[in-house]
């Protein structure tokens, strides 16, 4: 097992998480391990891993939360959900915000370690490369991979790291209004929050990027009270 197949391990109960990190370090992976939602997400940002193991219900921030919020920097990376929670519709969500597997406790070691294996090879070792994913609004092309914005005329605006991923977090809630709450916890994470009006003044951005008159925006709107919607 080569050297870079680090394992980011995310489960506060410790009689479940010693065992799996022991069994894990024996197949030749090198683990880190941590107890909270917020961890994590701070640990994954900082660091490279092949794979993330992680349970839903975590101290902080919940395991929904931290998927999401990593889909929106590498939606390459294999993950892997623990979780007591084996009801399907548990299942669906995390299915739908970009979980490769998913296993109910409690679960079978040999099982446990086989979806492990099977989902770094099936990575084929492109581990934290950030897929090209694009997308276009209007006239315009965005490449996520990049944090670019192309013009019609040919002209690349350069998105920062959040302006990345608030747009790519809108998006891929398309027509759902979205908390402000959401977008704190999800795209700046474990960072100090940013007043509201932060938030407000990278939607002007927005609308100033893609809207032909932002004064009367089409695509990107603010929700009163609640948050902000992009419908297309």
């Amino acid at each position: 097992m080569s050297d870079k197949t680090r394992i980011l391990l995310v489960e506060d109960e410790l009689h479940i998480a010693q065992p799996l990190k022991l069994n894990l370090e024996l197949e030749g992976y090198k683990v880190h391990h941590v107890d909270n939602g917020k961890a994590a997400l701070k640990t994954f940002k900082q660091e490279r891993f092949s794979l993330v193991v992680l349970d839903v219900m975590l101290p902080e921030m919940d395991g929904f939360s931290v998927c999401e919020a990593i889909r929106l920097d590498n939606s390459k990376v294999p993950i892997l959900f623990l979780t007591a929670k084996a009801s399907s519709t548990d299942k669906v969500t995390g299915l739908k915000l970009g979980a490769d597997d998913y296993l109910s406790k409690p679960f079978n070691l040999e099982e446990f370690l086989l979806r492990v294996s099977n989902l770094l090879k099936r990575s084929g070792g492109n581990f934290n490369n950030v897929a090209g994913d694009e997308y276009e609004l209007g006239n315009k092309k965005i490449r996520f991979s990049l944090m670019q914005v192309t013009e019609a005329d040919g002209n690349i605006i350069q998105l920062t790291n959040k302006e990345a991923a608030l747009l790519r977090l809108l998006i891929d809630h398309k027509d759902e209004v979205v908390s402000r709450e959401h977008i704190l916890e999800t795209v700046w994470g474990y960072d100090v929050y940013p007043s509201t009006r932060t938030i407000d003044n990278f939607i002007v951005t927005f609308r100033k990027y893609f809207e032909e008159n932002p004064s009367n925006p089409r695509y990107f709107q603010s929700v009163r009270g609640v948050g902000y919607r992009y419908s297309k």
